[in-house]
């Protein structure tokens, strides 16, 4: 039962471009044949014969890093003007291979690698151009310029690059939402969070994160993950709620008692009962109610219980269903136990209809319930 609730916690928690010859480093000097032939394409309507020029541009100056960056990068947008992803992710490969930080060349690959469906390179693009975006203001100061003209001219350039940076997290992010492998959705969620800190996505992140640490039933990485939140903001409730549930679970000696704590913290957080309180506040209020109530059942305080996992159950009910159904099967455990036959009889019976991990044990234990009740034992 224990990784059967650790994955229904996670389950509740998870419940939330460029026509120009200069851009970036890209540069070609006036007045170079470079220049002049570029001047020339330019001047060219026929978008085939373009490309044609544009691939005779490379060739003619290959040992210019500039041009065959500038030239790659305008026949990768000319196929993705035509729809063919893959050849302009191609071409764009071979702009970055000379211009690896280049922000708008990895913004069109990222744009490109979506419509792949690459995931991976989608990731890796994304991640690279936010480091490139970071990295602004971090370069050391040219000689001749103020500190002042600096910090202007680094201010400018962000806010000028602010759409890219947020186009390339949303990229990121979705590649992640995306991923049904939990080991390597884990590892895009590795590489998301320090290239985008205080992202806007911040916490679907990390519950997208605990529900692949639950799926590869790392449970220890799985709490030191949220005591590293939680350090970070005593009142996360996504950790609040994991460590609650952990603890309950945890055999060593005390451990009921920091699950207790956790878990009245976490019901204290989310005011489910207030009036502006939202589906993951009571769902979150829900699954600390339901830590509550076997915490207590581990202490032997069954009549204590049996309020909180009732608790548990009215918030839980029709909202998550397995986290209801396991809210339930510890309430009905808790009436057997006071020998309330009756209403462990309807609380089993409404959740036994739940399929599930837990059904199995529901159904079990309702069976032993109308055998007591029969028997009049």
């Amino acid at each position: 039962m224990k990784r059967n609730l650790l994955f229904v916690v996670t389950a509740v928690l998870l419940q939330t471009a460029l026509l120009s010859a200069q851009s970036g480093k890209i540069a070609i000097a006036a007045g170079t044949p470079e220049d002049v032939q570029l001047q020339v394409i330019t001047n060219e309507q026929d978008p085939v014969k373009k490309l044609a020029m544009y691939q005779d541009f490379v060739q003619k100056f290959s040992s210019n890093p500039a041009a065959v960056v500038y030239g790659n990068w305008q026949i990768a947008q000319y196929y993705q003007s035509t729809g063919d992803a893959q050849k302009a992710l191609d071409y764009g490969d071979k702009a970055l291979a000379a211009a690896p930080d280049d922000l708008d060349i990895l913004v069109m690959q990222a744009g490109n690698a979506q419509q792949v469906k690459d995931s991976a390179k989608v990731m890796d693009y994304s991640t690279r151009g936010a480091k490139v975006y970071n990295a602004i203001g971090t370069q050391t100061k040219p000689d001749g310029v103020s500190d002042q003209d600096f910090a202007t001219q680094n201010k400018d350039e962000k806010a000028a690059d602010q759409s890219s940076y947020e186009f390339l997290e949303a990229a990121a992010y979705n590649s992640i939402v995306g991923e049904t492998n939990p080991k390597t959705r884990l590892a895009y969620i590795e590489r998301f969070t320090p290239a985008f800190p205080d992202s806007r996505y911040a916490d679907s992140i990390t519950a997208y994160a605990m529900d692949s640490l639950s799926r590869l039933n790392d449970t220890a990485r799985l709490v030191a993950f949220a005591e590293k939140l939680l350090a970070a903001n005593p009142n996360n409730l996504t950790a609040l709620v994991l460590l609650a549930n952990a603890d309950v679970d945890d055999p060593k000696p005390g451990s009921a008692a920091k699950g207790i704590t956790y878990a009245q913290k976490a019901i204290a957080i989310a005011k489910a009962d207030a009036p502006d309180a939202d589906r993951p506040r009571k769902l979150s209020a829900g699954a600390a109610h339901s830590a509550l109530g076997r915490a207590y059942l581990k202490q032997d305080r069954t009549a204590a219980a049996i309020p909180e996992l009732k608790a548990a159950i009215m918030l839980l009910k029709g909202q998550d269903d397995q986290s209801y159904a396991a809210a339930a099967y510890y309430l009905g455990f808790a009436y057997a136990k006071l020998r309330q036959l009756t209403e462990a009889r309807d609380v089993l019976t409404a959740a036994s209809r739940v399929p599930g991990p837990v059904q199995a044990m529901i159904q079990d234990l309702l069976t032993k319930v109308n055998t007591a009740r029969a028997g009049g034992k």
